[in-house]
């Protein structure tokens, strides 16, 4: 169930325009009127609905779910939800970002729009729409820019659409989630940058900064870095935002393609007994697949992503689904009958350790101290490039420690450690499952050399 908290909220002084963007005078005596506009995300494409004539304005225009807000945006966004799509929001829909408010002036109907704009996410894309669409399709949202849209619709998307800083900050989702939002990032600076005919080399540095800012925003996530590279490389020879917005498409479906064909492999490779921890898309796909008779999961403090995962699993497999905690995970692997665990990556190093949330390591030793296998689930996109420091690697990376008052937030004078990611050694781990098949150190170390060459656009 989504819950909207008040500190979430935003409470900026909307602006005001008409339809052509000029700003409205305040003194021009209109009906003000509160709306929200909400952005239904399934991979990295949104709902689009045309309005039928049963709506009362914009007909035959491409909008997304929308309705009248007044009082309360946050209630109207999921009832509108529900009533304009058949989706629960209460159980297919996450909340993402709700935009800052704006207004928008129709001076033919003598009404200003005040629009409150959401992003969520759905679990789905099966849709019933109503009487009110004429027709609906997911599509990229830089289509918005390319069809008759109801009044400033891209203004709404652009408020709540992914951005570097967004993902620099979330710690809510996996890698390779993040690697998606930041070629969405790509495809959307591209897109507008294409739409206004800006072919300079001025163009092509500020997208090419775009991607730096991406490279920054989570250097320990080799798949974000990976993914971008490969996308700016593509559409290096051309060096034109058509050509970024091209490759950024391409590399979202090979994305989403990878992802699925290493769960698809992975669910072969899965016994009847496993343990997981945090909150794998990729590992959560494949035990569904597999249907195990049993499953253990770790709660992955602090951010407990563990129980999610075990709720998806309770919904997808047959078998019983434990939920413990991480330091009653050791015991519960010597107490059951676990076969292997399962686990994902946000990084797989060149030597073939994996960084991923912590408890990995500690999981993975505890799993080697009873016989059990560990399985690491993985898109070759995550093995990060070859580095010139191999000696180095592991202590280069960023482990990206959390608020140390998570842990203590006393007086005393402590120095504390509160990692999001552990490294697991490569003893520890007996396979790396990939969209390629099961890579030995050799294949891990051809993968790297190719993810290096992917970088040279910026050296």
């Amino acid at each position: 169930m989504l819950i909207l908290h008040d500190d979430e909220r935003e409470h900026e002084r909307p602006m005001s325009r008409d339809s052509d963007g000029d700003q409205i005078s305040e003194g021009e005596d209109l009906d003000e009127t509160h709306v929200v506009t909400v952005f239904l995300r399934n991979d990295s494409d949104v709902l689009l609905l045309e309005r039928s004539d049963a709506v009362g304005s914009y007909s035959g225009r491409w909008g997304a779910v929308a309705g009248h807000a007044e009082g309360d945006p946050d209630a109207a966004a999921l009832t509108e939800i529900r009533e304009e799509t058949g989706v629960d929001p209460d159980t297919d829909v996450t909340l993402v970002r709700r935009g800052d408010p704006f207004g928008v002036t129709d001076t033919d109907l003598g009404t200003r729009w005040v629009v409150h704009p959401y992003l969520f996410d759905c679990a789905s894309r099966t849709v019933d729409a109503n009487e009110e669409t004429t027709e609906f399709e997911w599509a990229a949202p830089t289509e918005i820019r390319r069809r008759e849209t109801v009044p400033d619709l891209w203004t709404s998307y652009d408020r709540v659409r992914p951005t570097a800083e967004s993902i620099a900050a979330d710690r809510e989702h996996g890698a390779a989630y993040l690697s998606v939002r930041a070629l969405d990032v790509l495809r959307d600076e591209a897109a507008v940058a294409a739409e206004r005919g800006d072919d300079t080399d001025g163009a092509w540095s500020h997208l090419t900064g775009v991607a730096r800012d991406l490279l920054d925003a989570r250097p320990a996530m080799a798949v974000v870095t990976n993914r971008v590279n490969r996308a700016v490389e593509r559409a290096g020879d051309s060096a034109t935002p058509a050509s970024l917005e091209a490759a950024a498409h391409v590399g979202i479906d090979r994305a989403t393609a990878a992802d699925d064909d290493t769960a698809e492999i992975a669910a072969e490779e899965i016994p009847d007994g496993v343990a997981t921890l945090s909150r794998s898309g990729t590992v959560a796909s494949a035990l569904g697949r597999a249907n195990p008779r049993e499953v253990l999961v770790a709660e992955s403090r602090p951010g407990r992503e563990g129980v999610a995962t075990a709720e998806r699993l309770v919904e997808t497999t047959d078998g019983t689904v434990t939920l413990t905690t991480d330091a009653a995970l050791a015991d519960r692997l010597a107490a059951t009958e676990i076969e292997a665990l399962v686990v994902g990556a946000d990084t797989v190093l060149s030597d073939g350790s994996v960084l991923n949330k912590v408890g990995t390591r500690a999981a993975a030793t505890a799993a080697a101290s009873e016989g059990i296998d560990c399985l690491v689930v993985a898109a070759s996109d995550k093995i990060a490039p070859e580095s010139d420091r191999q000696g180095d690697a592991v202590a280069a990376v960023d482990r990206e420690e959390r608020d140390p008052a998570e842990v203590y937030d006393g007086d005393a004078d402590l120095r504390v450690a509160n990692p999001t990611f552990d490294v697991t050694p490569a003893d520890r781990i007996d396979a790396l499952v990939t969209e390629r098949g099961v890579l030995d150190a050799d294949g891990v170390a051809r993968v790297a050399a190719e993810h290096r060459a992917l970088a040279d656009w910026d050296r």
